[in-house]
């Protein structure tokens, strides 16, 4: 009798168009929360004082450093949660931390940093990856390079999805450094939006329920290709390609 184990071959084109489906709908609640607060992001920032504007970048840097040594040191004691219910803490978390205004929002901020990149690491091991592993723990902090759901985007760009970096010494700091100033614009239209008077509860609620839907979106996008990559043993950089060319022929909603 034949041991032979027969492997199904893996349909490429009907898992691109799934993962280009999680990528269009990925920032739609971003669209929603700005309906909610009646303004537009590009307004948000102005909202900051600016000691806290152009101390953004720096701290933001420090934050994502912090995070990634405290979601690392969680994994050995905490498991990775679904994803509805890592939206539902988070969204809790922005609540709280909007009720207080500013202060208690920069307080937040780092905890749901931290809850994010464990949200994004729990999707990368779904996807069959480990999430100790250096090279997956630089893509879970790329992951972060993915424009907000609050920032004005097309949906097309995916630079952050060809993003590889040469693993050394320094190759952590880099990545971090790069992905802060982006990151640092999202988080801080997600503080001036916890800082919108009266709101500022039900603001930092609704910003938080949108980021981390939107980058358990992105992550999934992020690790489903890496998946198909080694599963249908075709070039990463060709899928990206192909996925690029399908979100270019269907406006995003």
């Amino acid at each position: 009798m034949s041991d032979i184990v027969t492997v199904e071959p893996v349909d490429v084109e009907a898992e691109l168009e799934r993962i280009a489906g999680v990528y269009r709908t990925a920032g739609g609640t971003g669209m929603q929360v700005l309906t909610l607060l009646g303004t537009r992001a590009e307004n948000l920032l102005e909202r900051l004082p600016q000691p806290v504007r152009a101390r953004l970048d720096e701290g933001t840097e420090r934050a994502l450093a912090v995070a990634m040594r405290a979601a690392d040191a969680s994994r050995r004691t905490v498991p990775d949660q679904s994803a509805w219910l890592n939206t539902a803490v988070t969204t809790a978390m922005g609540a709280a931390g909007g009720f207080g205004g500013l202060p208690s929002a920069l307080l937040e901020l780092p905890v749901t940093t931290t809850i994010l990149l464990r949200a994004i690491q729990g999707v990368a091991a779904e996807n069959g990856f480990d999430p100790t592993a250096e090279n997956v723990r630089f893509d879970c902090l790329q992951v972060f390079g993915a424009a907000g759901p609050l920032a004005d985007d097309d949906g097309t760009d995916l630079s952050f999805l060809t993003l590889r970096l040469t693993l050394t010494g320094g190759a952590m700091h880099k990545i971090i450094a790069m992905v802060a100033p982006r990151l640092a614009a999202v988080l801080g239209q997600k503080l001036a939006a916890q800082t919108v008077p009266v709101l500022g509860a039900v603001a930092g609620a609704a910003t938080n329920y949108a980021y981390t839907s939107y980058y358990q979106s992105m992550a999934e996008v992020h690790f489903g290709l890496r998946r198909l990559a080694i599963d249908a043993d075709v070039p990463h950089d060709r899928l990206v390609m192909s996925l690029r060319q399908r979100l270019d022929a269907v406006p995003s909603p």
